[in-house]
């Protein structure tokens, strides 16, 4: 069913009738059509996963040759699920090395802002100093134009 009958399909039905409705595509693995059910709009994401453990199938059928079906399709179903765990093991390193570099941009952030405050102190007792010893000259030059 494509969407479009699936969408002229769910204009008919009351309100609460089209959540149960759901679209339909079939899709064929190990040489067997099956008629699968999926969310509106998910259709050609369901034919690409099943295109993907079909190829699986296949791959193992060359490698193994006739096993029996039951058999291909668990080899093939744990070969993803093989694929699916190192995917997930690799996101948790790269979230876990991810935290490490949003840490560390927070500390360097820090050692910034703390450095930034250090010069903006020093510059101001330069500045100070500076004034003091502007203020001594002016008095010393003051007082000898006073006296002379």
């Amino acid at each position: 069913m494509t969407n479009g009958t699936a969408h002229n399909r769910d204009a008919l039905l009351p309100e609460a009738d089209k959540r149960a409705v759901m679209a339909h595509v079939t899709v064929t693995i190990n040489g067997r059509q099956y008629r699968m059910a999926c969310e509106d709009g998910q259709e050609e994401h369901l034919t690409r996963l099943a295109n993907d453990l079909n190829r699986h199938v296949e791959r193992l059928r060359e490698n193994f040759g006739e096993i029996g079906d039951n058999r291909l399709l668990v080899m093939a179903a744990l070969t993803v699920s093989d694929q699916l765990s190192e995917a997930l093991r690799r996101l948790g390193r790269l979230e876990d090395e991810l935290s490490g570099i949003q840490d560390a941009r927070v500390a360097a952030a820090d050692r910034s802002h703390a450095t930034q405050a250090a010069v903006a102190a020093a510059l101001n007792a330069a500045a100070e100093r500076i004034e003091r010893v502007t203020r001594g000259l002016n008095q010393s030059v003051g007082s000898e134009i006073a006296i002379g």
